[in-house]
């Protein structure tokens, strides 16, 4: 909070995917977010991808790495993840269990106080959310867009206790996100930030979608239609405002996907899988440097002293 970036989180669902962030992060020196979504873990299992996170972590000993479960529906959920040694999840209490209903402010304050308690207890981080992001993705979403009400934010706060709220500030989860440039509630962070200075806030939906990926999913067979996300100039801005942590999915998927179509196009007698991963790999690797750059993160992994969740755990146990 007090070096003025914002920390990536940056969603997994395989090995090129880990080693593609953990590259990105090793060579510019920037500290990072592991993170696992309901979608991920039904493709890749929980345990495979705790695994792959953890392989990270020992390979990559002076990057500071939080393993952090993404959109939790529920309490079991958290509860799992933290079973297998994730060091942060989310509750998405802003939406009921099956990730599409909005609940009340009553129903998320119930269940992200259940969270917080048994995650401190064991020296777990918990994100939570107040108000909803537009779009639908690993279907996650109700497709509606609720903004966070700056007041109701510090309540929740307040009363649940999380270490890390995301606000929903007019971003959209997905690829097809706008048709025009989007125009953020920046004054809901500022806000937000003034009522509540020591409480790290974090955006959602923020891949941009980068129109160079599209075109190159396009030439090579897609059939993208056209799209905007979010601005790296907006999201700037918003890290400027008090944004410490921002969500990236769509965006890695878009350089994967780019790279292996126009691989394949350009050696249609490879079928080494190897080789054509590895080029989507080395994809999200560049797109990534140029991401840890504009967030202001690069450089900064010697920021942070490592904290085991024994630490944690007494530092919760303190209050």
């Amino acid at each position: 909070m007090e070096g003025g970036y914002g920390v990536g989180a940056y969603n997994v669902n395989n090995m090129e995917q880990v080693q593609g962030i953990m590259a990105a992060a090793g060579e510019m020196k920037a500290p990072v977010i592991l993170q696992a979504s309901r979608g991920a873990l039904k493709y890749g299992k929980m345990i495979y991808l705790r695994k792959l996170m953890e392989a990270a972590v020992e390979d990559n000993p002076d990057i500071p790495i939080a393993i952090h479960l993404d959109h939790g529906n529920g309490f079991e959920a958290c509860k799992l993840a933290i079973s297998l040694g994730f060091t942060s999840v989310m509750i998405d209490g802003s939406l009921k269990e099956d990730s599409k209903t909005p609940t009340t402010y009553d129903e998320n304050v119930a269940v992200t106080k259940k969270v917080v308690k048994y995650a401190h207890e064991r020296g777990v981080s918990v994100e939570g959310e107040l108000g909803t992001l537009g779009g639908i993705e690993d279907g996650v979403g109700s497709g509606k867009v609720l903004l966070t009400e700056p007041d109701q934010a510090q309540q929740f706060i307040e009363e649940t206790r999380v270490d890390a709220l995301a606000l929903a500030i007019g971003t959209s989860h997905g690829a097809y996100k706008f048709k025009r440039a989007p125009t953020l509630a920046m004054d809901i962070i500022d806000e937000v930030k003034t009522r509540c200075p020591d409480t790290p806030l974090v955006m959602h939906g923020s891949s941009s979608v980068p129109d160079e990926l599209v075109a190159i999913i396009n030439r090579y067979g897609g059939d993208m239609p056209n799209t905007m996300g979010v601005p790296i100039s907006s999201i700037q801005e918003a890290i400027k405002r008090g944004i410490c942590k921002i969500n990236v999915d769509t965006d890695n998927r878009l350089a994967l996907t780019g790279a292996i179509r126009k691989f394949m196009a350009e050696h249609p007698e490879e079928f080494d899988s190897r080789k054509y991963l590895g080029a989507g790999r080395a994809a999200m690797t560049e797109l990534l440097k140029g991401k840890m750059r504009a967030f202001g993160t690069a450089g900064h992994a010697g920021d942070y002293e490592p904290k085991t969740l024994e630490d944690m755990r007494k530092h919760y146990a303190e209050g």
